[in-house]
């Protein structure tokens, strides 16, 4: 499906419910299938969550989790410490060419049964459960915090817990302390210090109901056009001022862009300030770099520099993002520069129309220029990738007086 966008209204007002965090969703379901006394609030609608879901509910035998990288994390470590489960768990032709090699390592020197089933380091992969009976594992801490989160999840329900000694800098940091806070939400007790994490074991917990916050990563969407509008009084819940997500850092990056956030009862409410707002930007973003796409649009329809650090992860993603972002924006007349971290965008004049935006089958790539719209006439190409993450992302762009219309 190929949607045209544009907006030409001059205020963006709407109230609006995002769907909970698929982040928080994700984790919560893994430790709902180790712990059945966990009741989950305001679960996700993401595709990723519903995938993961089913997953779990399946079991055994063949499981497809599509394009869903956390998935694929978080259940090749579930699945490698459930004893008499075998499962063979597979993806999307991109899912086959994500890295999951020292995520597997880890867990086979804790004793785990994996096997793959194509090229080695990458899906499909071939798991038979069974008791893991290590206690302690390294780990390098550059990596994806979801191999982390991964072995985190698992932890309490091994025999003596598990200490994960992380080697190097460690990046994503916001991610592991909410992998932290949501088991000790569960009632499970773990720490982090310096470069050691510890899970405690825990056969059982007490009954606990959870409720998922909204995600702050399809907020970001939200930030955006309320910066790139002339008026904007965007209303979205539910949130909290205490996040857990680490992406919630929005609200202290979008200043620059004139953006105020107020916090009222699970809500926040975005308002374009009228003062002056920066020429540039310079952000190191490693651990929240899932909002570096929406910086860089929000950045090219502003006309501003901005600098962002700190993206070694984004060539690992549903596509390689530094790349895609480079190719998309440039199409807008754009300047731009990418290294294996970092991207550089300088400033452009009037952006060119009618352009056409590959989205790479990348639900962020649709999502991060969609506010463009306010800007210039755009499309976005197979813009239905946005049920990755936010089902709803079109109708409540609409709510905004977004004009979208599928072209055939």
């Amino acid at each position: 499906m190929t949607l045209s966008l544009l907006n030409t209204q001059k205020e963006s007002k709407a109230n609006l419910k995002i769907t909970g965090s698929k982040s928080e969703s994700n984790r919560l379901l893994i430790l709902q299938a180790l712990y059945q006394n966990i009741e989950i609030e305001n679960l996700s609608n993401s595709d990723d969550t519903v995938v993961l879901k089913k997953a779990l509910d399946k079991g055994n035998g063949l499981i497809d989790i599509h394009h869903a990288g956390t998935a694929m994390r978080f259940l090749t470590a579930y699945f490698a410490s459930k004893e008499g489960c075998e499962v063979e768990i597979t993806g999307s032709k991109r899912m086959k060419e994500r890295p999951i090699r020292l995520l597997v390592d880890a867990l086979q020197r804790m004793g785990a049964d994996i096997q793959y089933k194509n090229e080695v380091g990458y899906p499909p992969l071939i798991i038979k459960g069974k008791k893991l009976h290590v206690d302690s594992v390294r780990l390098k801490a550059n990596i994806s915090s979801q191999y982390i989160s991964a072995l985190m999840l698992i932890g309490a329900s091994l025999p003596k817990g598990l200490e994960i000694i992380l080697e190097g800098q460690i990046t994503s940091t916001p991610y592991i302390l909410m992998t932290l806070e949501i088991l000790k939400q569960a009632g499970i007790k773990g720490s982090f210090k310096d470069d050691r994490i510890f899970i405690e074991p825990t056969k059982e917990v007490k009954p606990v109901k959870i409720a998922v916050e909204s995600d702050w990563s399809s907020a970001s969407y939200f930030y955006s056009i309320a910066a790139i509008a002339e008026k904007a009084e965007i209303k979205l819940s539910n949130y909290r001022k205490e996040s857990r997500q680490g992406d919630s850092c929005l609200a202290e990056i979008y200043k620059s862009f004139g953006v105020k956030t107020q916090y009222g009862d699970n809500t926040i409410i975005l308002t374009k300030e009228k003062k002056q707002r920066s020429f540039r930007i310079y952000e190191d973003l490693r651990n929240s770099p899932d909002i570096a796409q929406t910086i860089a649009v929000t950045c090219l329809a502003l006309g501003m520099e901005c600098k962002l650090d700190g993206l070694h992860t984004l060539k690992i993603k549903e596509t390689d993002r530094l790349q895609a972002l480079k190719n998309e924006m440039e199409k807008f007349g754009a300047k731009v520069k990418i290294t294996e971290d970092c991207l550089l965008l300088l400033p452009v004049g009037s952006l060119k129309s009618e352009v056409s935006v590959k989205t790479y089958n990348d639900h962020r790539m649709a999502m991060a220029f969609a506010p463009l719209g306010l800007k210039t006439s755009l499309s976005i190409l197979e813009a239905e990738v946005v049920s990755k993450s936010y089902p709803d992302f079109w109708k409540d762009l609409n709510k905004l007086g977004f004009e979208s219309k599928e072209i055939i």
